[in-house]
């Protein structure tokens, strides 16, 4: 899979994902990482990308050209077929909060470019004549999409096939199933006078995948509730997130 990132900071941006499983997985050739300097493609001899918005207002604004020179650049060098164009996703508040499920469709694309804006954003023209997906890290403002591109880079790309050393580790992971993870533990089996739980000793592994469901259930009930409207539940573990619920909510009550 591929990605290309259209920023103002190219090297915050490698030097993010040139490391851990990310770099790895590019050294081994199962993912292209390219950072893409808007700057590149300004047309002064200042390399300027900014200028004021019209109608007045505070700050400056990333201009529509450079952005679209910079674009028109990874269209050709991605060589897709006639009429395709590459999926296009600016990191913007106004975009839908990124999830899992926005991972795994983004996963499926051979080809990812995200666009990070600065300043106060960037010309709505341009937006308008390339973007296809608005996508949101979350109800704050950042002074660039850099840190949600790489966020986004990384979350896809452990999904694709060979980027981990266990592929399996993917599906068992928190926000599968709109669950989150279950408790894990590791050597030593006291630590602190904390033991582990028991049913992880036993070797019986039915049992322990049961205990594991049960568990991301609970934390799920307790911690992220929401997830569970679309999670899909037997009546009885949708009975026991129910009781947590509201067990909860009276503790909560309680407390005020």
């Amino acid at each position: 899979m591929r990605f290309d990132i259209m920023t103002l900071f190219p090297e915050m941006v490698m030097n993010g994902l040139e490391t851990s499983i990310i770099g790895r997985a590019v050294k081994n050739k199962i993912l292209e990482i390219e950072a893409w300097n808007i700057r590149d493609y300004a047309f002064n001899k200042h390399s300027s990308v900014d200028d004021y918005p019209y109608g007045g207002g505070a700050g400056m604004l990333m201009q529509a050209e450079p952005v679209y020179q910079t674009y028109l650049a990874i269209q050709e060098k991605a060589a897709l077929p006639e009429g395709k164009r590459p999926r296009v996703i600016y990191l913007s508040p106004q975009g839908k909060p990124f999830n899992q499920k926005m991972a795994e469709d983004f996963a499926k694309e051979d080809e990812l470019v995200l666009l990070c804006g600065h300043y106060e954003g960037i010309d709505e023209r341009v937006l308008e004549e390339i973007v296809t997906d608005y996508v949101s890290a979350g109800d704050y403002v950042l002074t660039g999409g850099e840190l949600p591109a790489m966020m986004i880079v990384d979350a896809v790309s452990r999904l694709i096939p060979g980027v981990l050393h266990n592929d399996v580790s993917a599906e068992f992971e928190s926000f599968q199933d709109n669950l989150l993870e279950y408790p894990q533990y590791s050597r030593p089996e006291i630590w602190h006078d904390r033991q582990v739980p028991p049913i992880l000793l036993s070797g019986h592994h039915a049992n322990v995948e049961k205990w594991r469901r049960e568990q991301s259930v609970i934390r799920t009930a307790k911690w992220r509730p929401d997830l569970l409207e679309d999670a899909e539940l037997t009546m009885k573990e949708r009975e026991l997130a129910e009781e947590i619920i509201e067990n909860r909510e009276k503790d909560l009550k309680n407390e005020e």
